[in-house]
């Protein structure tokens, strides 16, 4: 009974050394971006944005629970704007701040994690002139700390947020090209 005991304690410090390992190969910091082009000046999509306001008409994050308590407070849009929210397992609680609004063409966002897990990033997005339409980027990028890296070995960041930033891309497309 004894030997099995020391084969699985050898067995699990392998796995836990290998998973340690991994997370260690992995960058300091993190980085999702997704891009759209949108038939619509950059002047009818950046209001959109620039007002937290409006975001439950495009943004993935306001429709995964319906029972979130929102705030809002500072600026009513625009640089010093700031949106609160507290929300259950999918949506967790946070706070974002307009920290640049450079219309048409940028915005800025101090994007804090509270729950489940802290993170404090940075989310941008770009619109640029292209012909007749826009080139809309959404970016978010931050530090990832010794945790996020053990959690970026069993999960693909970028895969799973991206996937929320081509719906919230696909949403904007869809309201601004009407």
């Amino acid at each position: 009974m004894f030997e099995i005991i020391a084969v699985i304690a050898v067995i699990l410090a392998v796995a836990i050394a290998v998973i340690l390992i991994l997370a260690a190969t992995k960058p300091d910091t993190f980085s999702v971006q997704r891009a759209t082009n949108v038939r619509a000046p950059p002047e009818k999509i950046f209001p959109l944005i620039n007002d937290f306001h409006r975001w439950g008409s495009w943004s993935p994050y306001e429709h995964k629970d319906p029972a979130m308590k929102r705030t809002y407070s500072g600026a009513a849009s625009g640089k010093g704007a700031v949106y609160a929210w507290d929300g259950n397992k999918n949506v967790g609680s946070g706070r974002m701040e307009i920290l640049d609004a450079s219309a048409p063409a940028k915005i800025v966002i101090k994007l804090d994690f509270f729950t489940p897990f802290e993170g404090h990033n940075t989310a941008e997005f770009t619109m640029l002139p292209q012909g007749d339409g826009t080139s809309l980027t959404w970016l978010m990028h931050g530090p990832a700390p010794f945790m996020a890296k053990i959690m970026h070995v069993f999960m693909n960041i970028d895969r799973m947020v991206g996937k929320d930033f081509e719906i919230g891309l696909a949403n904007l497309k869809r309201l601004t090209e009407k």
